[in-house]
């Protein structure tokens, strides 16, 4: 089973996400893909408190937070993704440098992903669909995270949208 979550921000994504991972995981070991990398004492806050509440869930963590699509991967593990966000901002805005082609590069690495694992949960944060106006990088952002998640939801089982807590499944 392979799934895209979307939604907006303290939405419940993440919870509902490793809910279902452990679910799909039942009997197998379960791997969380952890792609935030610190950039200050919030990050690493954040990233703390992340640990801690899932450090009973059962999940083996593996912190990357680039070239997704290479590793070997334990095929009939499941695995949680969190975030696509964060992975797409890390490859479109490093070393000092904008990468504006890193939306394909990302949905290239996760649909590679997608073909080498069985159980596959990945989260993302639904920040495309407003009607404001923003500067060149943030639209340019926009647009390759809503790409990377509509080339997901192609090859994804199921996709499912979590807002105010309230669970939509659109596949």
């Amino acid at each position: 089973m392979k799934a895209i979550i979307s939604g907006g921000a303290k939405n419940g994504k993440s919870t509902f996400a490793e809910n279902l991972v452990t679910e799909y995981g039942k009997g197998k070991n379960i791997y969380y893909l952890a792609t935030m990398i610190p950039h200050d004492r919030e990050d690493e806050e954040r990233i703390i408190r992340h640990r801690e509440e899932r450090k009973d869930k059962g999940f083996i963590t593996i912190e990357r937070g680039y070239d997704l699509g290479d590793p070997d991967y334990e095929r009939d593990a499941a695995y949680l993704l969190d975030s696509i966000t964060a992975l797409l901002s890390n490859e479109m805005f490093k070393d000092g440098k904008v990468y504006p082609d890193a939306g394909k590069k990302v949905a290239e690495d996760l649909i590679k992903l997608t073909e080498k694992v069985n159980h596959i949960v990945f989260v993302s944060d639904y920040i495309y669909s407003d009607a404001n106006m923003y500067d060149e990088f943030t639209e340019m952002y926009r647009e390759a995270l809503a790409y990377i998640d509509r080339s997901l939801a192609k090859v994804c089982d199921r996709v499912i949208e979590v807002s105010f807590g309230n669970i939509m499944e659109y596949k």
